[in-house]
């Protein structure tokens, strides 16, 4: 690897920004995976069921205590699912607008994958040069909230290319829906930043590197609420869940989907989630520093330390979208547009007021 270091820097940044991605990506991809297999362990336990505990390869049935062992755990169920949604047939009904049909699975997903590109995922593996963050924006929040707001094209154009009621009705209630929270979560964000001063999600970790005591839940914990509460809406999942809504709409807006293009919203969705639980850990919880804090790693096995915090706190906020769903029950429709009009944006502005007068106080 000492090859490297002789290569003219803009290869060495090409090469090294080309190494994160795909690892960003793979690292996705494996959760998106086995979120959906934590959620299936997670609703059986809750249920009081076993969960899937039977897929496996037929080799790993003849491997003494540890076959039985991965195949109780369902650790080759992703793997199940995966292949049954390639080999299912992908059938296209003959009354919809097909190439609106056809893309509208991809606009879905990608926006929500693209997130994850600002988002400051460690500090350094022992080389400055090298930030653990693909795309370093000064703009970073911007950039985030400006990817998200076209994710639910996809959606809506998803009920309108099904030409059918029901995809139709959940487009409309989650372009609503999204609209509507999209307002309070970035109002929320905006206190976070008169704080810190900078809209670099790399100096927002940056200023809450000194412990736990930095970080910004305990300065903004009304702006984390809200965030939070806006990130369940924002992501299409319980108790905000309305635009797929089986009990009314059969399935909402991806009711006439199968095959992979079903299986690209489903990655979009828990892609979404990962985001916004990335940006909760950046935001409020210190990113990628240890609760005790620290400054950027110095050597190679600090900063992979760092990128296992990340990791875990990132595994929290999942686990939590997950309990959630499976412990509280649907809003009404009406409710959810109450809460977010005439509750959350109010909170969000006064937060703002009373910090930027606390700030204004602090600083004459």
């Amino acid at each position: 690897m000492d090859f490297i270091r002789y290569l003219d820097p803009t290869v060495q940044f090409m090469l090294f920004s080309a190494v994160k991605i795909v690892l960003v990506f793979a690292v996705a991809m494996t959760g998106v995976a086995y979120a959906v297999l934590v959620e299936r362990k997670v609703s059986a336990w809750i249920q009081d069921r076993v969960g899937p505990n039977r897929a496996a390869p037929f080799f790993v049935h003849y491997l003494p205590v540890v076959g039985p062992f991965l195949t109780k755990l369902g650790i080759f169920q992703p793997m199940a699912d995966g292949l049954k949604f390639i080999l299912k047939e992908d059938f296209t009904p003959s009354y919809v607008r097909k190439i609106y049909f056809w893309i509208a699975p991809a606009i879905s997903c990608v926006p929500a994958l693209m997130t994850l590109a600002v988002i400051p995922f460690g500090s350094t593996l022992g080389n400055a040069n090298n930030p653990m963050v693909i795309a370093d924006l000064n703009v970073g929040i911007l950039y985030t909230f400006g990817i998200v707001s076209l994710g639910v094209y996809g959606i809506v154009l998803a009920g309108y290319a099904s030409n059918s009621k029901y995809p139709f009705l959940g487009g409309i209630r989650s372009s609503a829906q999204m609209i509507s929270y999209e307002i309070a979560m970035g109002m929320s964000v905006v206190s976070v930043f008169l704080v810190v001063g900078d809209l670099n999600l790399s100096k927002v970790v940056a200023y809450q590197s000194g412990g736990i005591h930095e970080w910004l839940i305990f300065k903004q914990p009304l702006a984390f609420f809200i965030f939070l509460v806006s990130a369940f809406a924002e992501t299409n999942r319980l108790p905000f869940d309305l635009p797929e809504s089986e009990t009314e709409l059969v399935g909402g807006y991806h009711t006439e989907y199968s095959s992979m293009k079903f299986a690209l919203f489903f990655l979009g969705e828990y892609a979404a989630m990962i985001g916004a639980s990335a940006m909760m850990v950046t935001l409020f919880l210190g990113g990628w520093t240890p609760i005790w804090g620290g400054a950027p790693a110095s050597s190679l096995l600090v900063g992979l330390s760092h990128i296992v915090w990340f990791l875990a706190k990132l595994g929290f906020f999942m686990v939590l979208f997950i309990w959630v769903r499976w412990m509280l029950p649907r809003f009404r429709y009406d409710q959810l547009m109450n809460l977010g009009w005439r509750r959350f944006i109010p909170l969000a502005l006064v937060n703002i007021i009373i910090t930027a007068g606390l700030i204004a106080l602090t600083h004459k």
